[in-house]
C-alpha cells in the first residue's frame, strides 16, 4: 500500500446532499474522482442530473435524488433511495445553504421571516439529513464521515447586517463538535470546512461589485476569493482514513483572513 492510499474513497458510497450547487458539484466530482460511488440531492432535477453526468465522467457511479433538505420525510426518502441503489452511505457531505447576501439588515430590526429563512437555508437543511444518514451509519455499525460546510462568519462579525447568517453557521460549527462528541462511540467522523467567500453562482451578484469584492480581498492575505476547488483537497482528507484521529474539526479555508482578526 502507497502512503496516498490513505486518501482513497475506493468502496465507499457519498451522499453530497446540495450536490447541484456551486460548492457541491464540485465536491460531488471530487469524490467521485477519488473512488467513491456518489449519491447527490437538491431541489431541482437538472441540476443533480448534470452534477451525476460530470461524476460519470469522472468515471464513477451516480444517482440523481430530487429533494428537500428541509423536509425530514424528503431527508429519509433519500436515504432510502441512495441504500437501495448503493446498499450502504459511507460519507455525507451537507453543501446545503447560503443566502447570506439576500437578507441583510441592521440587528436591531432584524425581520422575523429572512431569520427563519436563513435558519431553515442553512442549520434545518444540515440538521435534517444529518440525522437521517446518522442513523443509518449508526444501524450498520460501519462508521461514517460526516462534512459540514460552516464560514468564516461563525467565527467573524462583520458590519454588514448578518445576523441570521452569522448565527446559523455558528450553529454548523457548534454542531459538528457536538455531533462528533455523541457520535464517536459509534466510529462516525464529523467535521467541517469553513471557508470565506468562494466564487459560485450563488455570491456571483455580490462579487460583481467592484467595491464589495475589493472590500473582501483586501482582508484576505492571499489576495482573492476562493474558489471550488480550494475545498478538494480539504474535504477528501476529512472523508478519507488520512484523518483517522481527526473529529470534531472545524478547517478555515480562508486564504488566512482569520489569521488577521
Amino acid at each position: 500500500m502507497g502512503q496516498l492510499d490513505i486518501f482513497s474513497l475506493d468502496a465507499r458510497v457519498a451522499l453530497v446532499a446540495g450536490g447541484g450547487g456551486g460548492i457541491g458539484s464540485s465536491l460531488a466530482v471530487a469524490l467521485a474522482g477519488a473512488g467513491a460511488r456518489v449519491a447527490v440531492t437538491g431541489r431541482t432535477r437538472d441540476t443533480c442530473e448534470a452534477t451525476i453526468q460530470r461524476v460519470r465522467a469522472a468515471g464513477s457511479e451516480g444517482l440523481a435524488i430530487t429533494a428537500d433538505m428541509t423536509s425530514e420525510v424528503d431527508c429519509d426518502r433519500m436515504v432510502q433511495e441512495a441504500l437501495e441503489r448503493f446498499g450502504q452511505i459511507d460519507i455525507l457531505v451537507n453543501a446545503v445553504g447560503g443566502g447570506a447576501g439576500k437578507a441583510l439588515h441592521p440587528a436591531e430590526r432584524y425581520p422575523r421571516s429572512d431569520w427563519d429563512w436563513i435558519m431553515e437555508l442553512n442549520v434545518r437543511s444540515t440538521v435534517l439529513p444529518t440525522q437521517a444518514v446518522a442513523r443509518t451509519m449508526i444501524e450498520r455499525g460501519q462508521g461514517g464521515r460526516i462534512l459540514n460546510i460552516s464560514s468564516v462568519r461563525a467565527s467573524l462579525g462583520i458590519n454588514a447586517g448578518y445576523s441570521a447568517y452569522v448565527a446559523a453557521k455558528g450553529a454548523i460549527s457548534s454542531l459538528t463538535r457536538q455531533w462528533a462528541t455523541e457520535w464517536a462511540k459509534y466510529g462516525i467522523f464529523v467535521n467541517a470546512i469553513m471557508p470565506t467567500f468562494v466564487d459560485t453562482p450563488q455570491v456571483a451578484t455580490l462579487l460583481a461589485d467592484p467595491a464589495f469584492k475589493a472590500g473582501i480581498v483586501s482582508r484576505i492575505p492571499l489576495g482573492r476569493v476562493g474558489e471550488t476547488g480550494d475545498l478538494v483537497g480539504p474535504a477528501i482528507f476529512f472523508c478519507s482514513d488520512a484523518a483517522s484521529f481527526v473529529t470534531g474539526q472545524i478547517l478555515g479555508i480562508d486564504g488566512g483572513l482569520t489569521a488577521t482578526q
